[in-house]
């Protein structure tokens, strides 16, 4: 238990850690672009856009100034001043000296600055709180710094996906207190892996609890867009997703996520047996072999089946679906279990988000969301196995993790066996 805990600590502390990287990462960001914001106003025109000035004098911009380093409370950033020529009066910003002296109150505003930054109100109060009254924040300015993440978003959800070699892919409704109004309470989210190991995000978007329509509608966009699926698509029980699939998707694989029917089966435990439980459940996926797999689960049935129908019921409900991963490489098992490629990323969202108050907009909470998965999508790892993507994307047969036209011979080697 005391070993258990200490992992799940440490997994929160990475966690937080990630997230708080990919806040200091976007705040940069915002502070880079407001810097921007501000020349274009002391100008009187935007970058590369040439005007004189009332006195006949010509301003113009002269490149960055040196990069400068600012130690907030949870980490540093680095912003670069632009430099403006040709003017009488002197331009100085009233942003940048004001960081210096309020590194503290910086640090403790970011978490809120890029959590509310996209709706309007509290984007302008984060940014008055963060830069001070002085800085130059009109309604206009803020409105462009929030339309370039729709824009971003808009350009993403429009994008050509007819170049990608998808091999697997994990879908998940995601529940999150943010953003996301009564009539469109998940986030439908889909990851895929590629054929060279990657797992990129393929989709993001609001819908209606995970319904058959809502999951059909974004799988039809992925289609339109030119996307082939995968062979096999990883998710939970949920009827919404296996029913559009079911139509769109007809010869894919689909594999029901353990975590969930663990969850689930032992639901129906009392507390006082629940942990004893848990131990012979876990076992069942982790069999070698799916006629160990199933010898398992008839086990753990007799032992507690009498006692526990509905535990029984539960753990039987589907079971075609619960082992289509032993038809894939054994490498790629630890990946097609569950749809923890899809829960991993977003527990740093909702870390965030579940204490947070709603946007008054679904596709302003869609949008941030999204740039905070688009961020941790560059950390992904690559599948355990990648190797072996490429067999499973060519239609090779795998039974219990191997390819049965392979043997292994006595110096270790692979090679087909002759028919």
């Amino acid at each position: 238990m005391g070993k258990g805990i200490t992992e799940a600590a440490k997994q929160s502390s990475r966690t937080y850690d990630m997230l708080e990287g990919m806040v200091r990462l976007k705040a940069q960001e915002y502070i880079q672009d407001i810097l921007e914001e501000e020349v274009e106003l002391f100008l009187g025109r935007k970058k590369s856009e040439r005007m004189k000035t009332i006195d006949g004098t010509q301003g113009y911009r002269n490149g960055y100034g040196k990069p400068k380093r600012f130690a907030l409370m949870n980490g540093t950033i680095t912003v670069q001043r632009p430099r403006v020529r040709g003017t009488d009066e002197h331009f100085e910003s009233k942003i940048m000296p004001y960081f210096k002296r309020r590194s503290k109150e910086v640090g403790q505003l970011l978490p809120e600055l890029y959590l509310h930054g996209l709706a309007k109100g509290d984007f302008n109060l984060a940014l008055r709180g963060l830069l001070g009254e002085g800085a130059p924040l009109s309604a206009s300015s803020i409105d462009r710094l929030k339309a370039k993440w729709q824009l971003e978003y808009k350009e993403w959800k429009n994008r050509d996906l007819s170049g990608l070699e998808v091999v697997y892919q994990w879908a998940d409704g995601i529940y999150v207190k943010a953003g996301l109004e009564k009539d469109k309470s998940a986030l439908l989210v889909i990851i895929g892996a590629l054929t060279n190991g990657k797992k990129v995000f393929l989709a993001c978007e609001s819908g209606y609890r995970e319904s058959k329509e809502s999951w059909g509608g974004v799988l039809r966009d992925l289609a339109a867009r030119g996307l082939k699926l995968g062979s096999l698509t990883i998710a939970d029980g949920h009827l919404g997703i296996w029913s559009a699939l079911s139509e769109i998707h007809p010869k894919g694989n689909e594999q029901r996520c353990w975590n969930h029917k663990i969850r689930n089966v032992l639901d129906c435990f009392p507390k006082r047996i629940r942990s004893e439980a848990a131990e012979y459940l876990k076992r069942v996926p982790y069999a070698e072999t799916l006629k160990e797999c199933v010898k398992r689960r008839d086990a753990f049935i007799e032992r507690y089946g009498k006692s526990y129908p509905k535990a029984a019921e539960k753990l039987l409900r589907d079971w075609d679906r619960m082992v289509t991963f032993y038809s894939f490489p054994k490498e790629h098992w630890v990946h097609l279990r569950t749809t923890n490629v899809v829960e991993s990323p977003f527990s740093s969202v909702r870390l965030r988000t579940d204490a947070a108050k709603r946007f008054k907009k679904v596709q302003n909470a869609t949008a941030m969301i999204w740039k905070l998965l688009q961020v941790a999508e560059k950390s992904f790892r690559a599948l355990k196995g990648f190797w072996l993507l490429a067999d499973v994307y060519a239609g090779k047969k795998f039974v219990d993790g191997r390819n049965p036209c392979e043997t292994i011979n006595k110096n270790g080697f692979c090679h087909l066996e002759t028919p």
